[in-house]
């Protein structure tokens, strides 16, 4: 795994700086604002040539039957691809016998702002009961990064969990405010982006709403979709009686930090988990496990112009079964499209 020394500078005004100078250069405009393509007779020469240079979007599938229970062996027909309501020719990577010989890349991200002094303890444990769970022994890579006022890298991408728990176990103090979307968005653009697979999945623990970031929650969802990451969000601040979570009321209900966390989820294919009980986690663990080692690739080539453009995705099964599909819901059309 290829390290980069530019992330996760560990002072807060060097972060800032780094947000600020990249604001430019990440502004997706919101789909109503989306500037009237370039009149241009034909594309640039990068955009037509052969397979090598050619812009692709890939999008991951889950396919959940009314349990929730994965669905296996659909084939290229039982899909279709829409793009802005449009229907797109795909090409199709099966599930289990070729994606499970690919790694998993999967970032843990926690909260450790002030408000989970009390939580941190469970939080911790969360962390490393998802990567025991989630990932395979000498096949997966795991990375770990808390949040607070600063993003920080702890551990960097390794199939080592001894030294995933070590750094997991090393955080002492938590800090004060909450830069969950810079946590994302740089986790991705850092780390997500130059990884070898296209299984790629990222798991945020918080109990908070956003309280520092300079990016904003597009900026984290355009990302993450651009990046292929697929966001699993639990939120740390709603639990049951006895809960495992000191100060947490049962029955709480979500807030607008934990409407995000849902946006986030849904918006990339992932699911939000709203829970402070450890054996609930431990089963939402197993199922996302679950799903990673079930899941479809579609991809396609998406048509110019790349001006920067919002694009809608949906994907349907065709089987006339009551399936749930998760899905990334769109993808900005911008010149750092993946490229085969």
């Amino acid at each position: 795994m290829k390290k980069t020394a530019r992330i996760f500078i560990p002072s807060a005004a060097l972060a800032c700086a780094l947000f600020g100078a990249a604001a430019s250069a990440r502004q997706a405009p919101a789909p109503q604002q989306t500037p009237a393509p370039r009149q241009t007779p034909t594309p640039p020469r990068d955009e037509v040539e052969g397979p090598v240079n050619v812009r692709v979007v890939r999008v991951p599938v889950t396919v959940l039957d009314k349990k929730g229970v994965p669905v296996t062996g659909l084939t290229k027909e039982s899909f279709s691809v829409f793009e802005e309501k449009r229907p797109v020719q795909f090409d199709f990577l099966g599930e289990i016998k070729e994606l499970e010989k690919l790694p998993i890349y999967v970032g843990v991200l926690m909260d450790t702002s002030g408000s989970t002094a009390g939580k941190l303890g469970f939080e911790k444990e969360a962390a490393k009961n998802f990567l025991y769970t989630v990932t395979r022994t000498r096949k997966d890579w795991g990375a770990f990064v808390t949040f607070d006022d600063e993003v920080k890298l702890r551990q960097d991408f390794t199939r080592n969990l001894d030294l995933l728990e070590k750094a997991i176990d090393g955080v002492k103090a938590p800090g004060t405010q909450t830069s969950l979307f810079d946590a994302v968005w740089q986790f991705c653009d850092e780390k997500m982006r130059g990884v070898s697979s296209p299984r790629r999945a990222l798991v945020v623990i918080t109990d908070g709403d956003d309280t520092y970031s300079r990016a904003r929650i597009d900026d984290a969802i355009s990302i993450a979709q651009k990046t292929d990451t697929i966001i699993f969000a639990i939120s740390t601040k709603g639990g049951f009686t006895g809960s495992a979570v000191p100060g947490v009321e049962a029955g709480t209900v979500k807030d607008s930090g934990d409407k995000d966390l849902s946006r986030m989820a849904d918006e990339t294919g992932g699911r939000s988990f709203y829970t402070g009980d450890m054996l609930q986690l431990e089963r939402a663990f197993k199922k996302i496990g679950e799903e990673l080692r079930s899941q479809y690739l579609l991809t396609y080539r998406p048509e110019p112009p790349f001006d920067g453009g919002y694009r809608r995705i949906e994907v349907k099964v065709n089987t006339g079964e009551k399936y749930k599909v998760n899905a990334k819901r769109g993808y900005t059309a911008d010149r750092d499209l993946i490229r085969k």
